[in-house]
């Protein structure tokens, strides 16, 4: 059985419609992202799927529960950690960890959690006094204290820096590998590409793109780029027709080369060919496959962040 399940999903907010019609489904022990600007209907889907907003219309079904219905019986075995998590301030961590796990039939220790999220230092310290990065593990640490099935995390990196982001994502694998589920919505394309087994893309309420991230990149963009730099600028005139090459483009100095090929293992053979066989100096050679935020431009004319 599939751990969510949803078919023809729409929400809408007086006469505006965030949601027309979304299908997906998301396997258990998967690591399922939904990237897509601001105003996609990210965060309507998500918020419904968590049994904290109603839908207007289409099926739903999480852990086998209707969220819409069975509210309480799908909280006690999810987890849940929002865009902002805000505690009163002279709150303690360790306080936080015990006073929400006592509305669960089930819970993890704090003193494990404290040490899985690398806050045993910060246990008796008030909510009021931690940094940013320190909150936000704070958060997923109580996402985690009921030891849920499914892990919902709203851009738990965003505004975060680098180390803390490792971190988070370290902790997103280990819980991959433990066989929970884990539906992330995130801002960073490239985290989606790190950490997600599969990706939906959701443009104006509706998914545009599903797969792997790899499966993705080859249906909506088959191109690859090859760039050529060379010491001295190329002689003038036409360039070979090189195999599969589908744009071919110089810079006014005539020493960087690009070249578009949607089989560039056989173009790059034809260009190595011809510099050896041309006496031209290479300086430099790369080819760069398309990447997840080249595809989402494709497709949605935005960047993640519109």
């Amino acid at each position: 059985m599939s751990a969510i399940s949803v078919q023809g999903l729409h929400k809408s907010y007086g006469e505006f419609e965030a949601v027309r019609g979304v299908d997906f489904e998301v396997q258990p022990g998967e690591v399922f992202a939904l990237l897509g600007p601001n105003g996609a209907g990210k965060t309507s889907t998500v918020e419904i799927l968590e049994g904290l907003r109603p839908r207007t219309s289409g099926s739903v079904s999480v852990l086998g529960f209707d969220p819409g219905v069975q509210v309480n019986e799908l909280k006690d075995r999810i987890g849940v950690c929002l865009q902002s998590t805000n505690l009163p301030d002279k709150l303690t961590v360790s306080e936080s960890l015990d006073w929400l796990g006592a509305f669960y039939s089930k819970r993890l220790p704090t003193d494990y959690l404290l040490g899985r999220l690398q806050l045993k230092d910060k246990a008796g310290a008030q909510y009021s006094t931690l940094s940013g990065g320190q909150k936000q593990r704070v958060a997923l640490a109580l996402s985690l204290v009921n030891d849920p099935q499914i892990v919902f995390l709203d851009e738990p990196t965003t505004g975060l820096d680098a180390q803390v982001r490792l971190e988070i994502h370290t902790l997103i694998e280990e819980m991959r590998a433990s066989g929970k589920t884990v539906v992330l919505t995130t801002h960073y394309i490239e985290e989606a590409e790190r950490l997600c087994d599969r990706i939906a893309i959701i443009d104006q309420g509706r998914i545009i793109a599903l797969g792997t991230p790899r499966e993705i990149q080859a249906k909506t963009l088959g191109q690859s780029r090859i760039e050529i730099e060379v010491r001295h600028p190329l002689p003038e005139g036409e360039l070979p027709p090189w195999r599969d090459a589908e744009a071919v483009s110089l810079d006014d100095a005539r020493t960087s080369l690009h070249v578009a090929s949607a089989r560039p293992e056989r173009t790059l053979v034809d260009l190595v060919k011809w510099i050896e066989q041309s006496g031209i100096e290479l300086v430099d050679i790369r080819l760069k496959k398309p990447t997840l935020e080249d595809v989402f431009i494709e497709l949605t004319g935005k960047t993640l962040r519109d």
